[in-house]
């Protein structure tokens, strides 16, 4: 399953989104993957996210597989759509 999400807050996935994406992606058992500006990566890996320098207004994609794949797209589309309690 996936979902396609902008990302909305003005300073992009700096360190502490990014951060905070990949911590909920650890909760989940369910394999993660993040896509954007045609590259697909880990979800659950910082430098991963880090390497592809996303920044407001880029759309990425969240694309989850397994037992929990459900339970971690919300919370991923949550954490998204709060703009990681930056604004």
């Amino acid at each position: 399953m996936e979902k396609t999400l902008t990302i909305e807050n003005k300073t992009g996935l700096h360190a502490r989104p990014a951060s905070m994406f990949v911590q909920t992606a650890n909760k989940f058992k369910a394999k993660i993957k993040l896509t954007a500006k045609g590259k697909s990566v880990d979800a659950k890996s910082i430098l991963m996210i880090m390497s592809l320098g996303l920044q407001q207004g880029t759309d990425v994609t969240i694309n989850a597989d397994g037992e929990d794949a459900q339970a971690a797209l919300d919370a991923l589309t949550d954490l998204v759509k709060s703009k990681f309690g930056e604004e």
